[in-house]
C-alpha cells in the first residue's frame, strides 16, 4: 500500500484548518514588518 492511500479526507480536512489557523493568528500577532504589505514571511494588508 502507497503512503498516499493511507491518507484520509479527515486528514486532509484538519491539515487544512491548521495552516488556515496558524495563518490567521500569526498574520494577527506578529509584528508588520515580519507580516505586512512589505513584510518577508506574508504580504498580506493588515489593515
Amino acid at each position: 500500500m502507497s503512503i498516499l492511500s493511507q491518507i484520509t479526507p479527515l486528514e486532509i480536512a484538519l491539515a487544512v484548518l491548521t495552516v488556515g489557523a496558524v495563518e490567521t493568528l500569526l498574520c494577527r500577532f506578529a509584528p508588520a514588518t515580519m507580516v505586512g504589505p512589505e513584510g518577508w514571511l506574508l504580504r498580506r494588508d493588515l489593515a
